[in-house]
């Protein structure tokens, strides 16, 4: 299944997050979404999100996850072609607070990931946006 996805992620103390030699990103704590595609084996790219271990650091989500204090806590996924990943973070950023440049180096969005003032804003906004929650299956 191809699609995109939403990672509902919480972030329990303030932070600074490197992604690369000159990108550096502070964060406050609190719940985030993170926008991402995923246009071959979309369950796959999901289960690997919710790893903490055993896995190169490739997108600057990952450099976000392996960090502590860092956890996802749910995800969110729809059949989609790329281009709904971009409109799905448009949206996202009417609700919530952009971490400028974060997840977004190969497109013109202002971000990928999305501080939210509440979790059930986050969720209400995904299942609005016709996501359907993503069951992890049993390992």
């Amino acid at each position: 299944m191809k699609g995109v996805y939403v990672l509902v992620i919480f972030v329990n103390r303030s932070l600074n997050v490197r992604v690369c030699a000159r990108k550096e990103f502070s964060l406050e704590a609190g719940f985030y979404a993170y926008v991402g595609s995923a246009q071959n084996c979309l369950e796959r790219r999901l289960i690997r999100h919710f790893r903490k271990t055993g896995k190169r650091r490739f997108w600057h989500i990952d450099h976000l996850l392996a960090m502590d204090c860092v956890s996802v806590i749910k995800a969110f996924y729809k059949e989609a072609e790329k281009a709904e990943e971009c409109r799905t973070a448009h949206s996202l950023s009417a609700l919530g607070f952009p971490v400028e440049g974060f997840g977004c180096s190969d497109c013109k969005c202002r971000s990928h990931l999305f501080r939210f003032s509440s979790l059930s804003l986050l969720e209400d906004t995904c299942l609005k946006l016709g996501f359907k929650s993503f069951v992890l299956p049993c390992q």
